[in-house]
């Protein structure tokens, strides 16, 4: 009794003294890094300018190239996505892009994932960052892991970045860091669409082609033609300073002024009938991945140029948009020749949008020119008029592929045979609870039957599914709801949130008992210490009923203590979570250093003289599902008459300490092992059935 004490103290001394330890640290507001700080990290030829106002992102210049403006930006992740991690608080890392959306390099600056903070520690989350390296925000990155690696039916556009095994959840959360606080910068600076924005743009189809001749394309909207003639113009400019200034148009009202022409080119059934097999194939060549190209010519009095124009630059009176965004439209410089059957023309251009512009090309697009008059010769007042024609290429031109999955329901996706397997057994636990007559009333069944899944709960839902619950979900919840950040995180670990889901059932139905007694891993780890304990013929041990009071309501005080520490001091909630083992137990299986694998083994050995003396007595979770199980509707547990009064079979025999005297179930510590309900129909072990029969026999 002495020696056991003496380690209770002790590892309640231990337990302090690891905590005090960890330290604490001031914690760092958005954006950690000045300019002297990037300064360091891109040294010559390349130049880091000052944060853009628009956008929290730092310009690079090269001394290489002086006239090209930025060639890259850096930015800081937690100024543009902030996204809550598993704990709670956003990881921040310094990304940075070229000038065409490759990742030059992802840096990890601080995080506060419980896994990589003295878990697996930096190392495996520093490698994976490293991957992004050379991809490009083109391409669509996703993440593999243990349990599922997305590869089988990846396209050629599609990269997998190789996951981290124990970290699932906190790597998914992180690409989608990474790629969104990328692609807002890309939006800003480079002219990129997030596709998240506009769902799955059109792929043109390189076999569909139909020849068709210009009066064939035109007619059937391939080619789309906007028509002025001179009074129309005039009915443009009435009643303004530019009414009546060309003479020409009011001598000649029917005759044209302009006609424009455009066509979308990447299509061969268009491209090949306008620019002829060799011109198309040759603008092919010319654009990049996600690149498109238009044919506008014009005929008649107006061409949509003039003698001022320059090859390869933007005509300076047409705008092209789409959905209201207005895109960049820039002479390829092709000098395209006129396509047979096309009407005298006074200019033709091959005009291209850049590569990622997030144009939908099977989608209407809008050109719109515009037209100008001035009155006067010193000081001529100007006045423009603009006119639209809106363009749709024929979809039958294109394919459109499937939504890509958001992250998140990849992970879900990828977890489908864990699921499965979970929820069969979550359903086969249901039943047995519902009906537990049947498995309880034969001991060794019962006891066959807790153990197979107890050894379930442990292998496979603790250290292989990694669905081990624990206090970091309340604070990092508490974190994220006082961020204002929502609880999004939670989606990308669908393990633990199924078993979220059952145990908020199971508390309106059962009470705590159900999550504490059979699927919590580390508590099967603590009753499978006492059977060895029980092996080994180490006594089993009982504390002073005052002293597991104390130590019983001192659960609610650490509870307590950790979510105000997570709504106003987070990074000393970061530190107090360590009270519970089960990162070092289960989630790392013990892969861990010195003082917290010591821990977590005096606890498993105090669990074997006191039996589940962590759960009973100092777990902040289990002071949680305690509140929670006070949702619980029936008294479920049978009880006889004489239960108490006088019979105390089942409250002698109870290991949690859950029956009263007066027979009256404690569900508040009560872990649903079934076994007084075994004895309660057991007519061999009950002894107010065996009086019953005693009575029966001898005729009374």
């Amino acid at each position: 009794m002495r020696i056991a004490r003496t380690l209770l103290r002790r590892v309640l001394a231990g337990g302090t003294l690891l905590l005090a330890s960890l330290g604490l640290c001031a914690p760092a507001g958005a954006g950690d890094l000045a300019h002297a700080d990037l300064a360091r990290r891109f040294q010559p030829p390349l130049h880091v300018g000052d944060k853009l106002r628009d956008i929290p992102a730092w310009p690079i210049t090269s001394e290489l190239e002086p006239e090209a403006g930025p060639v890259a930006y850096a930015f800081e992740s937690i100024d543009l996505a902030p996204i809550p991690g598993f704990e709670g608080t956003p990881l921040n890392l310094l990304v940075s892009i070229d000038r065409k959306g490759n990742f030059m390099d992802v840096e990890l600056i601080r995080q506060h994932e419980p896994v990589f903070l003295s878990g697996l520690g930096e190392g495996p989350l520093r490698d994976f960052l490293a991957q992004y390296k050379n991809k490009s925000l083109k391409q669509e990155i996703t993440v593999s892991s243990l349990y599922g690696n997305n590869r089988s039916g990846a396209g050629s556009n599609r990269v997998v970045l190789d996951g981290v095994s124990k970290a699932t959840a906190s790597v998914r959360i992180v690409n989608q860091t990474v790629l969104s606080s990328a692609l807002a910068v890309a939006r800003a600076r480079l002219g990129f669409a997030a596709p998240a924005d506009k769902g799955p743009l059109a792929e043109v189809r390189p076999n569909v082609f139909d020849p068709r001749s210009f009066a064939e394309l035109l007619d059937s909207g391939a080619i789309r033609k906007l028509h002025l003639s001179n009074a129309d113009v005039e009915k443009l400019f009435a009643g303004t300073d530019g009414a009546d200034v060309d003479t020409e148009a009011i001598a000649k009202p029917a005759d044209t002024f302009t006609d424009l022409y455009v066509a979308y080119l990447n299509a061969p059934t268009i491209g090949r009938a306008i620019l002829g097999d060799t011109g198309h194939a040759d603008l092919l060549r010319r654009l990049e991945r996600g690149q498109h190209a238009w044919w506008v010519a014009s005929a008649g009095r107006d061409a949509f140029i003039d003698e001022s124009f320059t090859r390869g630059t933007v005509p300076a009176r047409l705008a092209f948009s789409q959905a209201g965004g207005p895109v960049e439209l820039r002479d390829l410089d092709l000098s395209p020749r006129p396509p047979a059957g096309a009407p005298p023309l006074n200019a033709a251009l091959v005009l291209r949008v850049p590569p990622m512009s997030g144009i939908d090309p099977a989608s209407p697009v809008r050109f719109e020119l515009t037209i100008t008059r001035a009155k006067g010769s010193m000081l001529p007042v100007i006045t423009q008029r603009n006119v639209v024609l809106d363009y749709q290429a024929p979809e039958a031109l294109f394919s459109r592929p499937p939504a890509p999955l958001p992250d998140w329901l990849l992970a879900w996706q990828d977890r489908t045979p864990e699921l499965t397997i979970i929820g069969a057994a979550l359903a086969l636990l249901s039943l047995v609870l519902a009906r537990p007559r049947w498995i309880s009333v034969s001991a060794r069944r019962l006891k066959i039957f807790r153990l197979g899944f107890l050894a379930f709960t442990l292998g496979y839902i603790g250290w292989y599914a990694q669905g081990q619950l624990s206090i970091v979900q309340i604070t990092g919840a508490v974190k994220s709801l006082a961020a204002g950040a929502g609880l999004k995180s939670f989606l990308y670990d669908p393990v633990s949130l199924l078993l979220i889901a059952f145990t908020l059932v199971s508390f309106v139905v059962w009470g705590r008992g159900t999550f504490c007694g059979w699927l919590c891993p580390f508590g099967a780890l603590q009753e499978f210490a006492a059977l060895l304990a029980r092996a080994l013929k180490l006594p089993e041990r009982r504390l002073p009923a005052r002293l597991a009071t104390i130590l019983d309501r001192g659960r609610y005080a650490i509870l307590a203590a950790l979510v105000a520490a997570a709504a106003f001091a987070p990074q000393l909630a970061e530190k107090g979570v360590e009270i519970e083992p089960f990162k070092t137990a289960i989630t790392v299986g013990f892969d861990r250093s010195g003082p917290f694998v010591a821990y977590a083994l005096a606890l498993l050995v105090l669990g074997g003289l006191y039996y589940k003396f962590f759960c009973r007595y100092l777990c902040p979770l289990g002071a949680a599902m305690t509140l929670g199980g006070k949702l619980r509707l029936l008294d479920w547990l049978p009880r006889r008459q004489e239960c108490g009064q006088p019979c105390q079979t089942c409250r002698h025999r109870c290991t949690y300490d859950a029956i009263e005297k007066s027979g009256a179930i404690r569900y508040d510590q009560c872990f649903q092992c079934l076994d007084c309900v075994g004895i309660y129909h057991d007519e061999n072990r009950c002894a107010p059935i065996m009086l019953y029969r005693k009575k029966a026999r001898s005729g009374h």
